[in-house]
């Protein structure tokens, strides 16, 4: 039984929870309910989840149990991310003799029951994200229906038994990241039924098992990366039905041509031992180039010369050849690579110049072209997406452009050190010219390369040195004058609107700003002696002033969005510190300790994705939030607007929204309709959004409420990786945040006047609505169906769930580029959160366990 058919029962299971559950006096022992009731019981007493256990109604109401439709025996437990504690006690639930589906993942379990291998009915084990650290017993084989079997992520060690022979179903198998010790298991070979396999960042090493590529006739996907694994690249030459394979950082051996066959996608052979000429693969007529998509084979021995064509390889999206032995040869020719994001071909003995070719890479993030022997001057590059350049260690020279320039204060990584470039700008901080352009200083400097300095050291060093500190000294006495007497005016390096103002050493308040929908006044004397806290740079002296400086004085056009809390300004700090700047200009009932004191305990919480809150002002009665600039944008605008103000370095005024490039899965450039198209994509943001949701509601002592869940709450990072903004901020008005205010946005609102963690239950549930149906939660248009007269979202798909019409709402952008079964699913999902009754809503954790069973694979 799949994931989405245990979605499936489990949602009808909490569709009819409010028809069951009377409480009984006494459970009948030896029965399933008994069992299953006991090991909750015994598991969650001391978790703080444990309240979610009505231990006196039937275990078949609950939401983590499925039964049969005599609801007398318990066929599934999915029952993930709870606090179960401790080893699983004997006489619960090794004894459901019609179990099928366990899945107890992201708990804290220690070990096995001595009577778990008794569940001979078991078809998906999923114990991933456990504290197990024990030998995996051979009683594995007991398990002869199992088709999934999930130990990632726990501390299991020894060796892994040969008892997986007994194991004909089989399909899928994963053990990452733990500590198996042994060799491959010649077992593993009759698992003839496996699609996926995954042994990766574990200790196996010694040979693969004889007959192991030819064991699998249904494997597409196999990893074995991060062991010590040794063998030659004809081991898998005969895999005819893979399409991923990584066996990066073993010890494998031989002709790197071998590997290419089938129709491989993903590829990563990096940190082998691999040689041969790769210019070889071109005419290997089993290898469908067109397929592939991720290639990775750097730190190998490959000699030779390059591929003699990768044009068939138009999918191509990362290509990593650095560090290998290639013949002295120039630049790889990459010109049909439209697609590429990641090009590093550091240390491949490239001569010449940089091929004009890479100026057609629009969609190119990563650039790695260091330690070469390239010569020239810089090719033209675009600049939309790229946020990592390293040119460092080559014979480049001439100026580096302007446009250029301009670019590198919004990248994440550049360095071009060691080359004979000329940098004329004195605006890069002392940190990044002693680290980008090593060899320069503040004039019109040489980032020379080190040949050079090599040649003149040694000739007078102590009379260079004498004079270097001579000219530093001096440099700092004229710097202090010009502070005496009034600083220059700065030129900044970003493409937002400049005010033609002078920047004094002392500006005088207050200060009043204006937007569409607010004035906010910092009532602040002296801009210069209002601190800026950046918490984890404690020794950055930022000002009210430098937050002047970064946003052009607070110009419109540096506006990013405007919520109930305040408008939000792009900007960047010195030292290139990109932020994104929330201005709360609701005012607040805290005093300036109260509130500095919440704002730095919310910067303490860290997750994968919430928005980190980098720092804060205190100006006046304005509480200023300064965040992690998020790069592509808030999830409202990604789905229905243009970007509001400047959201990225180019000039939006002449770009229209159909022109905007993106890639062919739609996920690259904010202001792109592309970029929301794949079912794959909105699900991830939907199980990120949930994921953060659920740490602020039972990962944070005491639980934090958002109250303002919604779209444009929602933002993609560098990465696409969706993160929650504005976390906790309503706590800092205390009571002076209006009602209105502390519920939340028209739309996202539950129709209840308290606030509780239910309430953001609420705003996620219409988010989800909105990411599978493509609509807005009010104000849009909702075709009427059998008289449902919907006057929002919510009304509209729920009316249409209960008509188990929901395929009718899918976005029709998103048919036939996803599982639309899935799709209805996440519907339902939507529905159980934007119930009337607040309890009837399942908890973060629950929806993020429902999401996952819907997860694309």
């Amino acid at each position: 039984m799949g994931f989405a058919l245990l979605g499936s029962i489990l949602i009808l299971t909490l569709f009819l929870k409010s028809n069951l559950g009377q409480q009984q006096e006494q459970l009948i022992p030896n029965t399933d309910e008994f069992f299953i009731s006991s090991f909750f019981e015994k598991m969650g007493r001391n978790s703080s989840s444990s309240h979610v256990f009505n231990l006196s109604s039937s275990v078949c109401s609950w939401q983590f149990v499925f039964c049969d439709a005599k609801q007398q025996n318990v066929i599934g437990l999915v029952a993930p991310n709870l606090g179960l504690t401790g080893p699983i006690p004997d006489n619960t639930i090794g004894k459901l003799k019609n179990l099928q589906i366990l899945d107890l993942n992201s708990n804290q379990i220690t070990d096995f029951s001595s009577d778990f291998w008794s569940l001979v009915s078991l078809k998906t084990l999923n114990l991933s994200n456990n504290k197990f650290s024990v030998n995996l017993p051979s009683n594995i084989d007991n398990f002869e229906s199992l088709e999934k079997l999930d130990l990632s992520f726990n501390n299991f060690s020894g060796s892994l038994p040969d008892s997986f022979d007994s194991l004909p179903s089989l399909q899928v198998l994963n053990l990452n990241r733990n500590q198996f010790e042994s060799i491959v298991p010649l077992g593993i070979i009759r698992c003839h039924s496996l699609i996926s396999i995954d042994f990766s960042m574990n200790s196996f090493h010694g040979s693969l098992p004889d007959g192991f590529d030819t064991a699998f006739p249904k494997l597409k996907s196999l990893n074995l990366a991060g062991n010590g694994i040794r063998g030659r690249g004809s081991d898998f030459s005969k895999m005819v039905s893979l399409t991923y394979l990584n066996i990066s950082k073993n010890l494998f051996t031989g002709a790197v041509v071998e590997i290419f066959k089938g129709p491989l996608e993903v590829v990563d052979l990096s940190s082998n031992h691999f040689e041969g000429h790769i210019s070889q693969v071109n005419f290997s007529s089993s290898f469908d180039w067109s397929r592939l998509v991720h290639l990775d084979l750097s730190d190998n021995q490959i000699s030779g010369m390059f591929f003699s064509n990768l044009s068939q390889a138009h999918n191509l999206k990362h290509l990593n050849l650095a560090k290998n032995r290639f013949s002295k040869q120039s630049f790889i020719h990459i010109d049909e690579l439209h697609n590429l994001e990641y090009l590093n071909l550091s240390k491949t003995n490239l001569i010449n110049r940089i091929g004009d070719g890479i100026s057609k890479l629009n969609h190119l993030k990563t650039l790695d072209l260091s330690s070469n022997h390239l010569s020239g001057k810089l090719p033209l590059l675009s600049f939309k997406t790229l946020q990592n350049l390293d040119l460092s260690n080559n014979n480049l020279t001439g100026d580096i452009p302007l446009s250029l320039l301009q670019k590198l204060p919004w990248m994440e990584r550049f360095n071009f050190s060691y080359n004979n470039l000329t940098l004329c700008d004195s605006e890069f901080s002392l940190e990044t010219l002693q680290t980008a352009f090593i060899g320069s200083s503040n004039g019109c400097p040489i980032a020379a390369n080190p040949t050079l300095f090599r040649r003149k050291i040694h000739r007078h060093r102590g009379l260079k040195l004498a004079l270097g500190l001579a000219i530093t000294l001096i440099c700092l006495l004229v710097g202090l004058l010009l502070c005496a007497f009034g600083c220059r005016k700065k030129t900044r390096m970003w493409d937002v609107k400049q005010e033609s103002y002078t920047e004094k050493c002392a500006i005088s308040g207050p200060f009043s700003f204006r937007t569409d929908s607010t004035t906010w006044v910092a009532d602040v004397k002296i801009a210069s002696l209002v601190p800026v806290v950046i918490f984890e740079k404690p020794l950055l002296n930022f000002t009210f002033s430098d937050l002047l400086s970064a946003t052009s004085n607070f110009d419109r056009d540096t506006l990013l969005a405007e919520g109930q809390f305040g408008p939000v300004y792009r900007g960047v700090l010195g030292g290139g510190v990109h932020v994104a700047i929330k201005v709360l200009v609701h005012g607040s009932t805290m005093t300036d300790q109260e509130a500095a004191t919440e704002l730095e305990y919310l910067g303490r919480i860290k997750h994968p994705n919430l928005v980190p809150l980098m720092g804060y002002c205190l100006a006046g009665e304005q509480r200023i939030a300064i965040y992690d600039y998020m790069e592509n944008g808030n999830l409202h605008n990604l789905l229905y607007d243009l970007p509001l103000g400047v959201q990225v370095t180019e000039d939006w005024s002449t770009d229209t929204w159909e022109e905007t490039e993106t890639d062919e899965n739609g996920i690259q450039n904010v202001g792109s309709e592309a970029l929301l198209i794949t079912w794959r994509f909105r699900h991830k943001i939907a199980l990120g959004t949930a994921r953060a949701l659920a740490f602020l509601h039972h990962g944070c002592s005491p639980p934090i409420i958002h109250r303002d869940v919604k779209a444009s709450s929602v933002y993609l990072d560098y990465n696409l990786e969706p993160r929650l903004s504005d976390f906790g901020l309503a706590k800092i008005f205390g009571n002076g945040v209006s009602d209105e205010t502390g519920r939340g946005s028209t739309g996202y609102s539950p129709p209840e006047a308290t606030v509780s963690p239910k309430s953001d239950v609420y705003g996620f549930g219409v988010i989800l609505l909105e990411l599978i149906t493509g609509k807005k939660p009010v104000g849009d248009e909702y075709p009427d169906e059998d008289n449902l007269k919907a006057t929002g979202l919510v009304d509209w798909v729920r009316g249409l769930v209960r008509m188990n019409h929901g395929s009718i709402a899918i976005d029709p952008k998103m048919r036939g580029v996803g599982d639309e079964g899935q799709m209805v699913e996440g519907l339902k999902i939507g529905y159980l959160c934007t119930a009337d009754v607040p309890a009837k809503r399942p908890s973060m954790q629950q929806v993020v366990g429902l999401l996952k069973d819907i997860e694309p694979k």
